[in-house]
């Protein structure tokens, strides 16, 4: 670089909107099972070296996708506009169960038509708090892609980005996958 050139520091702004699902689910000894009663996309956050990259987070909600009603992926398109309305963004990342992931993505896609940034939707398929866990994987790849892709609304997982209406949970391969 030429010392006359400039470099711009810039973050890259983020809002990530929270909804729950998986990938922030944590397992309660007193019941046995997994629950979404802590949050844990700060610490998440925390964990990545992206110090280039704002991220706003948003919690809309915290749901299996399983529970999420169409009142509910309503708010979340709701929310979508309101924060690509404001201006002040490079991306919107959500993350969202896999289960009822496409179906949300599909209600981005056809409510925010042509937005003007890129709109990464992500999950995982096991809990951030759980060995082998993909969530951070995903986390870091959704903040990555929403960098590089053009606007649109893009499905985010294991290495993939799925244009929003080809994607599809893959149940047999735990993925999500693009249909044909």
């Amino acid at each position: 670089m030429k010392a006359t050139e400039s470099v711009d520091r810039s973050p890259f702004n983020v809002v990530l909107l929270a909804t729950g699902g998986t990938i922030e689910k944590s397992y309660d000894p007193h019941s046995g099972q997994l629950s979404l009663a802590v949050p844990v996309i700060e610490g998440l956050l925390e964990s990545l070296d992206m110090p280039d990259v704002s991220v706003r987070i948003e919690r809309l909600m915290a749901k299996d996708s399983l529970d999420i009603t169409d009142a509910d992926r309503q708010a979340i398109v709701y929310a979508a506009q309101a924060v690509l309305e404001q201006g002040r963004v490079d991306a919107l990342v959500i993350t969202h169960g896999t289960d009822t992931l496409a179906e949300t993505a599909v209600a981005l896609h056809v409510a925010l038509g042509s937005p003007g940034v890129p709109v990464v939707i992500t999950g995982a398929m096991r809990p951030y708090r759980v060995a082998a866990s993909d969530a951070a994987q995903n986390i870091a790849q959704a903040l990555m892609a929403a960098r590089l892709l053009a606007p649109g609304v893009h499905a985010v997982m294991h290495g993939r980005a799925i244009d929003a209406e080809r994607v599809v949970k893959d149940y047999e391969r735990l993925t999500l996958t693009a249909r044909a």
